[in-house]
């Protein structure tokens, strides 16, 4: 049999190969492990089940959607063609069901993930690239990470409010299944989504380790609101109880708040640290209610809102304990007890505050102004003047 363009026909049946997922051009379809996986309804591609991508090897799609491009293109060199997504019931799909924003497009025989994303703020090449600098920026720790390249990015026509800007990342193929790669283009929305600014917050990155995505956070520096630790405190000795309750304080006395994630390990770099590796600590039953107790007997005023809670994640957990931005009318928070040269000093009392990747401690100076002004606004009901 002959393709439209003349050429011989490529394709074969699965039970004659040990690939995964093949080409037929009798059907006009990809035939995998679950099944056929026909023609999009609009002819753009191939579509098949999110399920179906378990246990298909990527090698083995690009090897059938180039056999599919060489059937039926007289120059393959110049052929295009895609494999969508659709995450929809079983009982609901067809060639014409909505799609995922990652989809499977190979050009030049090269097999990338194409990651429809909306951006809600005007893009131009030539306008604003610092724009593009920042979508680069957040990317290319986690890509690196994942042996993958941003390759190309355009914005959708017709789209202004939000952008639709599609972007173009070229992935190691070499032992990872379709799925590992849907997984991993989504992970990569969930970090644009999360920096549409161009930089992490607090609050969208509090969503990401809860909504299993810790891993994109591996090569993004930690901050004045970020604090990461590779082993749980240990809330058998004190010494433990009184440095969980600093690294709290920390933030309860910063501006912004913060978070302290247990079960992430953090590196020195030039210009502060980053997050290196994601290093799970072992499943604890009642660990949020250990770290409250110890939060409670050494640390006063109890923050506002205090939250505590464990993220599971293959290998074990994460412990998150998120510190909002605290009422002025509450600081200094301050620590019962203190570590002095590594002996624990349970009469002492301590003031830390977070400053970039680094803690202060509170001035002599500011504490007495801060006891001075308290001691007047309830003698007299009006704060002291300042000396000019």
């Amino acid at each position: 049999m002959t393709s439209p363009s003349g050429c011989s026909v490529i394709g074969a049946d699965l039970s004659h190969t040990k690939r995964t997922v093949t080409f037929n051009s009798q059907k006009e379809a990809l035939i995998s492990l679950h099944g056929e996986w026909p023609l999009r309804g609009d002819g753009e591609g191939f579509i098949c089940h999110v399920d179906d991508l378990q246990g298909i090897k990527a090698v083995d799609l690009r090897a059938a959607l180039q056999a599919q491009i060489e059937w039926f293109w007289e120059d393959p060199s110049e052929g295009t063609t895609s494999l969508s997504v659709a995450d929809v019931p079983r009982d609901y799909f067809d060639d014409e069901s909505p799609v995922d924003n990652v989809s499977f497009h190979l050009q030049s025989d090269q097999l990338y993930l194409e990651i429809c994303f909306a951006l809600y703020e005007y893009l131009d090449r030539d306008i604003e690239p610092e724009a593009v600098n920042r979508l680069e920026q957040a990317l290319t720790p986690y890509l690196t990470r994942q042996k993958c390249i941003l390759s190309d990015w355009r914005m959708v026509d017709g789209y202004t409010n939000p952008c639709i800007v599609e972007i173009m990342v070229q992935p190691s193929l070499r032992g990872r299944s379709l799925m590992d790669l849907f997984n991993l283009g989504q992970h990569v929305t969930s970090l644009l989504e999360a920096t549409q600014d161009g930089s992490l917050t607090r609050e969208t990155t509090l969503a990401l380790l809860r909504g299993g995505y810790s891993d994109v956070l591996i090569g993004q520096p930690e901050g004045p609101w970020l604090d990461v630790k590779s082993a749980h405190y240990d809330l058998s000795k004190p010494s433990g109880k009184i440095s969980l309750a600093q690294a709290v304080a920390r933030f309860a006395n910063a501006e912004h708040g913060g978070i302290v994630v247990v079960g992430m390990k953090g590196k020195k770099v030039p210009g502060g640290e980053e997050i290196r590796q994601v290093c799970p600590v072992p499943f604890t039953p009642g660990i949020e209610r250990r770290y409250q107790l110890a939060l409670e007997q050494h640390l006063y005023p109890p923050p506002d809102y205090l939250d505590i809670e464990t993220v599971k994640v293959p290998g074990g957990m994460l412990v998150l304990v998120h510190i909002p931005p605290q009422p002025e009318e509450l600081k200094p928070f301050l620590v019962h007890g203190a570590v002095v040269d590594g002996v624990v000093e349970g009469a002492f009392i301590s003031i830390v505050r977070r400053r970039g990747e680094s803690s202060i401690p509170t001035t002599a100076a500011a504490i007495h102004a801060t006891l001075a002004a308290g001691r007047a606004l309830l003698r007299r009901g009006e704060l002291p003047d300042r000396p000019s």
